[in-house]
């Protein structure tokens, strides 16, 4: 019996190959960082799966190029805003994610970026190594308590409820905007209060984001919320770089319209606005929200589980788009 054919875009931890290889004919993409459409194109020609990143557009000309053997496309990522969803169930086609398995890691980043920007990390660690600490100093690279400050989380999934449990240590204020809003139990357990979207902008001395990308959210903090925002106020974002326009960030960090930012997605990954580049009051990291080892290993296992059991015929444990099992 002939193997499935899975193409596989980028390496991921050999756990989850190990997986694929036990019954499948694996193929992974040799090519140093995004795999180029063109290759795409021919690389997923005649294959039953693809194993696909954040990073690769698989829109309707790429699931048409793969063929009609092509029965899932299993996301290495909580996000899937990079597959067209619709087209794929069209045609049948099973959509997969990791969601889950990344939240407490996820949300470590954000702390960290948190904590980073508020007290100057890299600020003090750039100075340091560029030879100009001169000794202690009563006005050097003066920053932000985090203790008993406000924290604004402007979505509360998983990954804003895993920020709220954190802010706990620190005894801050938590106020949370979602539009589906959680259980008062839940609330009273976390400690935190649901708030409007203006109110989480006036009041937060530190904004967290964690939303999805989708229409409604594409910039959903421009210039306009930046310049409701306190002006010794933060914003992170750690979910996908569109919901920020980048620009009015700029402008607005520029301008004093807030104290900083800390980003780790960004609106046209892997470009950034040349401006940031420049300023101080930003942290920035290169999309690693889930980069540790346990974390990307388990995201390679459970990427891999989907995507077998798609092609056995099996309800893969993480499936996006459940509609289409009646038309299989």
């Amino acid at each position: 019996m002939t193997k499935p054919r899975i193409f596989v875009t980028r390496p991921i931890p050999q756990e989850g190959l190990e997986i694929l290889k036990g019954c499948c004919h694996v193929e992974v993409s040799d090519h140093d960082g995004v795999i180029p459409r063109s290759l795409l194109l021919q690389r997923v020609k005649d294959v039953d799966g693809l194993l696909t990143l954040l990073t690769d557009m698989i829109d309707k000309e790429v699931i048409h190029a793969a063929g009609k053997k092509l029965r899932v496309i299993s996301n290495y990522a909580v996000g899937y805003n990079n597959i067209d969803v619709a087209e794929a169930t069209k045609r049948g086609i099973m959509i997969t994610n990791t969601p889950g398995v990344l939240t407490e890691t996820t949300a470590d980043l954000a702390w960290v970026l948190l904590m980073s920007i508020a007290r100057r990390i890299v600020e003090g660690d750039k100075l340091v190594r560029a030879g100009k600490f001169r000794g202690w100093e009563p006005m050097l690279l003066l920053g932000t308590d985090i203790y008993e400050s406000t924290l604004g989380l402007i979505g509360f999934g998983r990954i804003g409820q895993a920020m709220a449990r954190r802010a706990k240590g620190f005894n801050l204020k938590v106020l949370y905007y979602d539009k589906n809003p959680i259980s008062p139990i839940i609330e009273k357990e976390l400690g935190v209060s649901r708030a409007n979207f203006d109110e989480i902008l006036r009041k937060s001395d530190f904004i967290s984001i964690h939303v999805p990308l989708n229409e409604e959210t594409f910039h959903l903090i421009g210039q306009k919320e930046m310049s409701i925002m306190k002006k010794d106020s933060y914003l992170i974002n750690t979910a996908r770089g569109p919901i920020v326009d980048e620009k009015a960030l700029v402008k607005a960090l520029k301008d004093g319209l807030i104290r900083g930012a800390a980003l780790d997605v960004f609106e046209n990954e892997p470009e950034i606005e040349k401006e940031l580049m420049s300023l101080d009051n930003i942290v920035m990291v290169p999309h690693i929200g889930s980069a540790s080892y346990r974390t990307r290993t388990k995201m390679a296992i459970m990427a891999a589980n989907n995507l077998l059991s798609a092609l056995k015929g099996e309800r893969p444990e993480f499936l996006v788009n459940p509609e289409v099992l009646g038309k299989n």
